[in-house]
């Protein structure tokens, strides 16, 4: 069965750093491109960052450029969200998501995403 979990969710001040690891299992990651979601309550979801099945693509939303970096590990099946300068407006739970697209390519639509966690709670607050 496949599966992605997400973690590295916490409380962290404004200015501060977490990584998020989104690890996949019942299937091999390698033929997916990743993305990140998230939503804050009384929103919608936001794409926030993808990276290709090649590894060699990434694309970040605007809010989050110069702060988000993803990355990925094949040999662990894991993706990495290391997000830093946190604000207060980064506070969302973060979903990874699988889209099964071989190639230097991501998507930033949810609609083309095949598998998802069930997320892991962001806060950014003093």
């Amino acid at each position: 069965q496949a599966q992605l979990v997400e973690s590295g969710g916490d409380l962290v001040q404004p200015g501060g750093s977490l990584r998020l690891s989104c690890t996949a299992s019942g299937f091999s990651s390698d033929y997916y491109a990743i993305g990140w979601f998230r939503q804050a309550p009384g929103k919608e979801r936001e794409w926030v960052s993808c990276i290709s099945s090649s590894g060699g693509f990434t694309n970040n939303a605007d809010s989050v450029k110069g702060r988000f970096a993803i990355s990925r590990d094949k040999a662990k099946n894991t993706i990495y969200l290391q997000m830093n300068s946190l604000k207060p407006e980064d506070t969302a739970i973060y979903y990874c998501a699988a889209d099964a697209v071989w190639g230097h390519y991501c998507s930033d639509d949810a609609g083309t995403y095949d598998y998802w966690g069930q997320g892991t709670q962001v806060t950014v607050s003093l």
